[in-house]
């Protein structure tokens, strides 16, 4: 089989003799390979050589001028030669027989062991299938390959018990997945190998023989009626009795009790359909030798009816009567309910309290519908002479035993206006349906007056309000500031410094501004006394002197 061709080449001159004639020849890798000594092809020398057995070769190709002959000159290359793998040799387990303990508590769907065969080829060459090939083991088990590591992993289907069958017998088969025609020779590419699981025993919960219960009991039944009973076992070869018990977790535990050894359910107290038609509780069972292990059941509890509610009619509302309505004209029809539940639909009757004496204005009409009509006996009514009446109605319903309830209804007359076939009635007929009296209607408007009238004198206020007066630049006055308080005496003529009242040169020297000097200053003032001002004040008497001054400021004038 030819494997590559090597070439080499020479600088001399090849129509000069055998200066430039090359041939070949293999120096390392025989017997294995050989090389044309002409064209320099390299073939295997060896017929089947085995991947597996060597991969590499190392290969040393001589080439040699002058025809090979003694003189000539010589190169030389080596090549690496690898075998690539084929499918040619088939998975093997490495024993035909296995053994696997798996608890009969294993979960189901989780591994429980592995097995594995062994393939001499490389890549997908080496790829297994892994199969139960036996239907004892398939129904139980499952086998799948891990991709990695070429595994044969084993899983559970269904639940173990050790009680029923303790031991199974596998015979699991690994085939290649990639088959090469060309050495279909060599036999099936497959291996099989037997695998004995034995189970082991382990200390289960007991087990309940349903999966859930539902049971019913009737209503308003005395308390520790009996409601049906649950069933547990211990699964185990031993076989140790069961203790009941209820999951007081939930809600609906209250209603109900268990007897811890019979599994016998009852009731605590009468129950009410129509409160609660449905119970869900939970029923838990343990081994008494071994409580730590509990397994639980659903159980439902339908509560039966009973006729035990009146029936009554399904409107509280008041009815509305025309003062126009006719003899013989309906007024209204109406319906019962009842809290009960009857399997074939509710039937009900209607009639008018027979203790009672017939009623002047209005009769009342069974429909055999379930349903009653409310006719008038007399023509015209008049709000303004009576505007309300009563009307007591029996209904009965279908029940055994068959029960029977009252309803009053109240009826409005009112004025109406006609508008094809509704009936409308007026402003007062409206209000008085949505529970407003006449004095409550005065007295809501009296309020809005009033408020009304607030805000109308709020505005005036606002515009009425004076702005204060602008003084004039013209008329600038001192303002006179007056202050209702006790005089200090001597305080005041310590405060304040009254020496400009008493000496008038003083005074008049203030009426001049202190940072401008003025250049001219005329006036025309009596005569000034050279003495001191204390000796002045003490013989001038203060009206006397500004009784002269102020002749003296006439005089100027």
């Amino acid at each position: 089989t030819s494997v590559l061709q090597v070439t080499a080449t020479d600088a001399d001159d090849p129509t000069y003799g055998n200066s430039a004639r090359i041939v070949y020849s293999i120096l390392q890798g025989q017997p294995y390979f050989s090389v044309d000594p002409k064209t320099g092809i390299i073939r295997t020398a060896l017929a089947d050589m085995d991947r597996e057995a060597r991969e590499h070769y190392t290969v040393v190709i001589q080439a040699k001028d002058m025809a090979g002959q003694v003189g000539g000159l010589s190169g030389s290359t080596t090549i690496n030669i690898t075998l690539t793998d084929v499918n040619d040799n088939p998975p093997q387990f490495p024993q035909k027989n296995y053994q696997l303990y798996v608890p009969e508590s294993a979960q189901v769907g989780k591994p429980v062991g592995k097995i594995k065969a062994n393939d001499e080829d490389l890549g997908i060459n080496a790829d297994i299938k892994y199969s139960i090939i036996n239907s004892e083991g398939v129904n139980t088990f499952s086998i799948s390959t891990e991709r990695d590591t070429r595994e044969g992993i084993l899983s559970l289907k269904k639940p173990l018990n050790y009680e029923r069958k303790k031991t199974y017998t596998l015979h699991i088969e690994g085939m290649n997945t990639h088959m090469d025609p060309r050495f279909s020779y060599l036999g099936t590419f497959k291996d099989t190998a037997t695998l004995k699981i034995t189970v082991g025993d382990v200390d289960e919960a007991p087990v309940f023989s349903m999966d859930y219960y539902i049971m019913d009991v009737y209503e308003n039944a005395r308390s520790g009626t009996e409601v049906g009973a649950v069933m547990a076992r211990d699964p185990d070869s031993r076989n140790s009795p069961v203790r009941y018990f209820l999951d007081s977790k939930e809600e609906d535990v209250r209603y109900f009790r268990i007897d811890e050894s019979s599994g016998v359910i009852k009731t605590t107290q009468p129950l009410d359909r129509e409160d609660m038609p449905w119970h869900n509780i939970t029923v838990m069972a343990s081994e008494v030798d071994n409580p730590s292990l509990l397994s639980h059941v659903p159980v439902t509890v339908q509560v039966l009816d009973m006729n035990d509610n009146p029936p009554e009619i399904a409107t509280d509302e008041e009815v509305i009567v025309c003062e126009s309505s006719r003899p013989g004209q309906v007024i209204q029809t109406v319906t019962a309910v009842d809290k009960d539940d009857f399997a074939n639909g509710q039937r009900f009757s209607f009639a008018l309290p027979s203790l009672l004496p017939v009623n002047p204005n209005f009769t009342l009409k069974d429909n055999e519908d379930s349903t009653a009509s409310i006719i008038a006996r007399r023509r015209r009514f008049n709000h303004l002479t009576q505007e309300l009446y009563e009307l007591p109605i029996v209904v009965w319903d279908s029940g055994e035993p068959s029960l029977s309830g009252t309803s009053t209804l109240t009826l409005r007359v009112c004025p109406c206006q006609r508008h094809g076939r509704i009936r409308m009635c007026q402003g007062e007929a409206f209000l008085s349906s949505a529970g407003l009296s006449t004095g409550a209607l005065i007295a809501i408007l009296l309020c809005i007056v009033i408020l009304l009238a607030i805000v109308v004198l709020f505005i005036t206020l606002r515009r009425s309000k004076k702005e204060p007066l602008i003084i004039s630049e013209e008329d600038i006055r001192e303002n006179v500031v007056t202050y209702d308080d006790e005089g200090g005496g001597e305080e005041d003529t310590e405060a304040f410094d009254i020496i400009a009242l008493r000496n008038p040169a003083a005074a008049e020297e203030l009426k001049f501004r202190r940072d401008v000097r003025p250049e001219a200053r005329q006036h025309c003032a009596p005569p000034r006394s050279h003495r001191s001002p204390s000796v002045e004040l003490d013989e001038v008497d203060v009206h006397e002197f500004i009784k002269q001054r102020l002749n003296g400021y006439t005089a100027c004038s």
